[in-house]
């Protein structure tokens, strides 16, 4: 009998575990949650993850061999230290290192856009709607632009522990500066916050992306239906870099910009513009597994070794 699958979902708010019986049994043993507190500082994040490892194996009477991490930033594979987290405090911290002397097992790392790509493609949509997917890239577009890259049912990181992060690719100067240092990323033209930011460039306005698509389905603001029209244009051009380079067999969009149904129908026509092919036969599809993805996907990362 295999041992069962451990898998820890690291927020900024909460921490959360699943215990999975294996990768063909995706119902949990069990399923629990304890608060981050990232104010009170890293080693105190360690100790509250150590907290919720001893609370599954009291609930459950079971002891993990190895247990999955999914993370806010990524681990650089030369330097053991994290990078690239929007909770600060992990940054330049050794949290491998940390988990295993803490925990005293191994641990295996990847950050949020890998295990939400790991847990469609092993639970999810691609393993609903193409099964047989090789190649898949999981997408993460809502407040930042994300990704991840699954091989064979394996995320794959890269020599620097950056592979999918197709948001920091050079999309568009009129995004403007980046928060990573750079200028016209993807990120900063598309995301959610981008598009918002555009509409308000635009009319003087603030105004949330969901009522700017409600604006624009309605037919009653032209600066609404140009951000979501800008929005499918450059999802179409960023995304034909990614297909061009991959070739995924599918792509799988997670974030709250990934539920504009005109991503799937005007982007994929935009992709189709600019692909290097004279036709766009990559299914885009949506998740299915919602807030279950990043727990899940962090579970399958134990196999990842």
């Amino acid at each position: 009998m295999k041992e069962p699958l451990w898998g820890i979902d690291l927020g900024g708010t909460k921490i959360e575990g699943v215990i999975l019986p294996a990768t063909g049994d995706p119902q949990p043993i069990l399923r629990t949650r304890v608060d981050t507190e990232a104010s009170q500082g890293y080693h105190h994040i360690v100790s509250q993850i150590a907290k919720l490892v001893d609370q599954m194996k009291s609930a459950s009477g079971l002891t993990p061999k190895r247990i999955g991490f999914g993370t806010p930033g990524v681990l650089d594979p030369i330097l053991q230290t994290m990078k690239n987290c929007n909770s600060t405090a992990l940054n330049g911290m050794p949290l491998k290192k940390s988990l295993e002397e803490k925990l005293q097992i191994p641990v295996v790392l990847a950050n949020d856009a890998n295990c939400f790509a790991l847990a469609e493609t092993h639970w999810g949509a691609v393993k609903q709607k193409v099964p047989n997917a090789k190649l898949v890239f999981g997408i993460i577009l809502g407040t930042g632009v994300g990704g991840g890259i699954v091989i064979d049912g394996k995320v794959w990181s890269g020599c620097h522990g950056i592979g999918g992060e197709w948001g920091h690719n050079f999309l568009d100067e009129s995004g403007g500066p980046c928060y990573c240092g750079k200028t016209g990323c993807v990120e900063t033209v598309i995301a959610g916050p981008s598009l918002e930011r555009y509409y308000e460039s635009v009319t003087g306005k603030k105004m949330r992306l969901k009522e700017i698509v409600k604006r624009h389905q309605e037919g009653v603001d032209e600066v609404a239906t140009r951000t979501i029209d800008r929005l499918c244009h450059f999802f179409g051009k960023a995304v034909s870099v990614v297909t061009n380079l991959l070739d995924p067999d599918v792509m799988v969009i997670g974030g709250g910009v990934g539920n504009i149904d005109v991503i799937y129908t005007q982007g994929l026509s935009s992709l189709n513009q600019f692909i290097f092919n004279n036709r766009v036969d990559v299914p885009i599809i949506k998740p299915i597994l919602g807030d279950s993805a990043g727990v899940f996907g962090a579970a399958a990362l134990v196999n990842e070794e």
